[in-house]
């Protein structure tokens, strides 16, 4: 759930935003110049569960576009294509908010795959949201949580392993576990949950390569 903003701004703070806010009514074109300010003009501080108030505002000023579907898809994309990587996450976080609203469909689908792309931990994180479990194909997801794995990802943040973590899945999580133990390498912990709901794809594998890489 995106945090409340407002309570943690300072007057000036929340006088810039609630312009803003009037001027992408007017024009929604207006968040290009809008948005990289936001950190410089409402702070960039810490908030719950991982916010920034910076990347709340973000998220908080993309919800006010007057825009839906393919228009909305396609300006969301050229923001996060030239945007750094908190405009970026920004971006990456209102996908779910707008999922839930119906107000993009597949139209976020383009921003979650050039994340998926990309090396850099954060947006590998963010682009499996509830709207990357609810959108991404089936080959596309599977493959999305082996790059997780791949790279670090936490999979207790990545959504949609209860319904979508399928055999498929835990096989190919198998033979990357397999790969890792050959190698004398300890396999990530947070793989064994889908291993387990198919016992039979553990032949081989040691409970000795349990633990953190």
């Amino acid at each position: 759930m995106i945090p409340t903003i407002r309570p943690h701004l300072t007057g000036d703070g929340v006088s810039w935003l609630d312009a803003a806010v009037a001027k992408i009514h007017a024009d929604a074109g207006a968040i290009f110049a809008i948005f990289p300010a936001a950190g410089r003009r409402c702070g960039r501080g810490p908030l719950d569960d991982g916010w920034t108030v910076d990347q709340v505002v973000r998220v908080t000023l993309l919800l006010e576009l007057p825009l839906d579907g393919e228009p909305l898809g396609t300006l969301l994309f050229d923001l996060y294509a030239h945007g750094d990587a908190g405009e970026r996450l920004a971006v990456l976080a209102s996908l779910s908010a707008f999922d839930d609203a119906g107000r993009i469909g597949e139209a976020g689908l383009p921003i979650v795959r050039d994340a998926l792309r990309t090396s850099d931990t954060r947006l590998i994180g963010a682009a499996m949201s509830r709207y990357g479990a609810a959108h991404l194909p089936v080959e596309a997801y599977r493959q999305a949580v082996l790059k997780c794995v791949f790279t670090g990802v936490p999979l207790a943040g990545v959504a949609g392993l209860e319904s979508r973590a399928d055999r498929e899945l835990a096989r190919m999580m198998a033979d990357f576990a397999k790969e890792r133990e050959a190698a004398g390498r300890v396999v990530p912990p947070d793989i064994w949950p889908i291993l387990e709901r198919h016992p039979d794809l553990l032949a081989g594998l040691s409970s000795d390569t349990k633990g953190a890489s």
